[in-house]
């Protein structure tokens, strides 16, 4: 018997077109996976078509805040990997309509797919600091979205990665590019809060084999890189890496709760929401029981990449010089 090619396999990809997801749709195209990406905007996807061959990959319509285009999104899909998600509200676009409803959309539809009734392998993109009790907003709607997708869907794989790097990212990116225009950059909290700075290539890598079907279903993983950094060790290193030097300040997380009242308005790279604060109180590292229980890049059988090895390859333009440099002669 002939083994079934995965081009015969089709996964839709919620939120494909952006930081992870482009790398998740880079990562099933070269395993030969029929792409679908469901995005709000598919005229703003079209980047992702020269991920993979002609016909591979098509982008299509929905809104997690639309439960019929969630499912229409879903409708024949073999496998259904959601990564939306929101690090600040605005408009109609909120943590609960997003996080937590739009996910239970997502295992509603996968669910309800599959002509057997067997319905569809889904993989959910959570958050490391997941939690219902947290004073954040965003770590809340992500353990409540958790819950209900567990509950829709038991078989469901849960992805939790820490803070993650990469071309474009939303962290080195940004506090490089607050640190061109600022002479002082603050440490909220004592700048103690401890990460584990995941590469996104690896965490699309890990997400791919969910998609594989090689991860165990039901079971809630937790992706971090190879190092635990606080706060302060990651700006001195983004310094340096950039060559520039500037005053790190001490911010009590009182005083920066107030500022981020005025600052949730301010444009990027100034933008600190009271949620952001929150969220700064509680490591952001993999846990001792996820490691235990082999739900880390280790047990999946993936070495993530440190952040030395990639960071510099994107942060340079940063540099007073960019790539050139003055050197002796």
């Amino acid at each position: 018997m002939t083994a079934r090619s995965n081009f015969d396999t089709l996964i839709t990809v919620y939120g494909g077109s952006g930081f992870l997801g482009r790398h998740v749709v880079r990562a099933l195209a070269k395993r030969d996976y029929r792409i679908r990406v469901a995005v709000r905007r598919p005229d703003l996807a079209f980047h992702l078509q020269p991920l993979g061959r002609v016909g591979q990959i098509h982008a299509v319509q929905a809104n997690l805040r639309d439960a019929v285009s969630v499912e229409s999104a879903a409708r024949g899909a073999h496998v259904l990997i959601n990564l939306v998600g929101l690090l600040q509200e605005g408009g109609r676009q909120r943590f609960d309509s997003i996080h937590s409803f739009g996910a239970e959309q997502v295992a509603l539809a996968a669910s309800a797919q599959n002509s057997q009734g067997s319905g569809a392998r889904m993989v959910h993109v959570s958050a490391i600091g997941a939690d219902e009790n947290s004073p954040a907003a965003y770590a809340r709607t992500k353990a409540v979205a958790e819950r209900m997708v567990l509950a829709a869907r038991p078989q469901a794989i849960i992805i939790r990665p820490s803070v993650m790097f990469g071309p474009e990212d939303d962290f080195f990116n940004r506090f490089a590019a607050l640190a061109r225009i600022s002479p002082v950059l603050p440490l909220i909290g004592g700048g103690l809060t401890k990460f584990q700075p995941a590469f996104v290539g690896d965490v699309a890598q890990a997400i791919a084999e969910a998609a594989d079907g090689k991860l165990r279903a039901g079971t809630i993983y937790e992706l971090g890189g190879p190092e635990v950094r606080t706060f302060k060790e990651l700006m001195q290193y983004m310094l340096a890496t950039i060559e520039r030097r500037r005053l790190l300040v001490p911010l009590p997380f009182f005083a920066a709760k107030f500022q981020a009242k005025f600052l949730q308005y301010a444009p990027a790279p100034l933008t600190l929401t009271p949620g952001q604060v929150d969220l700064l109180r509680v490591d952001n590292v993999v846990s001792g029981a996820a490691k235990a229980e082999k739900r880390t890049f280790a047990g999946i059988g993936i070495e993530p990449a440190s952040i030395e090895v990639i960071v510099p390859s994107y942060l340079w333009r940063f540099r007073k010089a960019g790539q050139f440099r003055s050197r002796a002669a």
